[in-house]
């Protein structure tokens, strides 16, 4: 379902056919664009069905295949402005593109966790001791203690991968090796507390690891973006 001739779009009319092209990947796995995709309908039409055909998107129909056209023509216009203004990273067109902040927000933010059952926390603090000649700042991925980077989809489980990276980066630290660990069985098995796609804290998380074991490897209990059912160790 191609954007084509006849069609407008905010009171501009397309001229042409556009059919899917190729535009340049850049290295976070995002569509790239170039300045001069802003400058004409077309050149507009002909990046959002490369973002299309990129990321499988589907549209139930025509009219809302525009609105999201719409959608990710706002979203390139302010990308593009931020990038102009800042040289610290480089913003490009990911999955959401087609999402207004609003929709993006109701959808994959706005976590209100129970409180309800919280354990109270333990009276001693956490406190630095016996550190000295602290550096200003680490990167941690340049010493290779972060792993890729995950996606969690519709999935309220920004607990756990917050957990599974904490541990994995330490693990790393500590022994030398970094091994992706997973996060769907902190979902489907860390259940006494935290709420799976429901939401969940990483103090419990921790807990439930220690008195687990540990956690399994991520390919051995693979990431589903939904709760599932825990799978016992065999």
């Amino acid at each position: 379902m191609a954007l084509s001739a006849s069609v407008k779009i905010s009171g501009l009319t397309l001229t042409a056919l556009i059919l899917i092209s190729s535009a340049a990947a850049h290295k976070f796995s995002i569509v790239g664009y170039a300045p001069e995709d802003l400058t004409s309908i077309g050149r507009l039409i002909e990046l959002f069905e490369t973002w299309v055909a990129k990321h499988s998107k589907v549209y139930n129909s025509i009219e809302e295949k525009l609105e999201r056209f719409e959608v990710f023509k706002d979203n390139l216009k302010h990308i593009h402005e931020r990038n102009k203004e800042v040289t610290e990273y480089w913003l490009g067109l990911n999955e959401f593109a087609d999402l207004s902040h609003e929709e993006f927000r109701s959808s994959y933010l706005g976590l209100k966790a129970d409180q309800s059952s919280r354990r109270a926390s333990p009276s001693n603090e956490f406190s630095y001791k016996d550190v000295v000649d602290v550096p200003k700042e680490v990167d941690w991925r340049k010493k290779g203690a972060v792993t890729p980077v995950k996606n969690q989809g519709q999935c309220g489980s920004c607990w756990a991968f917050s957990t599974v990276a904490a541990v994995e980066g330490i693990n790393q630290i500590v022994t030398g090796n970094l091994t992706s660990l997973s996060e769907q069985e902190l979902i489907d098995c860390d259940t006494t507390f935290n709420n799976g796609c429901n939401g969940g804290l990483m103090d419990y998380a921790f807990s439930f690891i220690v008195s687990n074991g540990g956690l399994r490897k991520e390919d051995d209990y693979p990431y589903l973006m939904e709760e599932g059912t825990c799978a016992e160790l065999t």
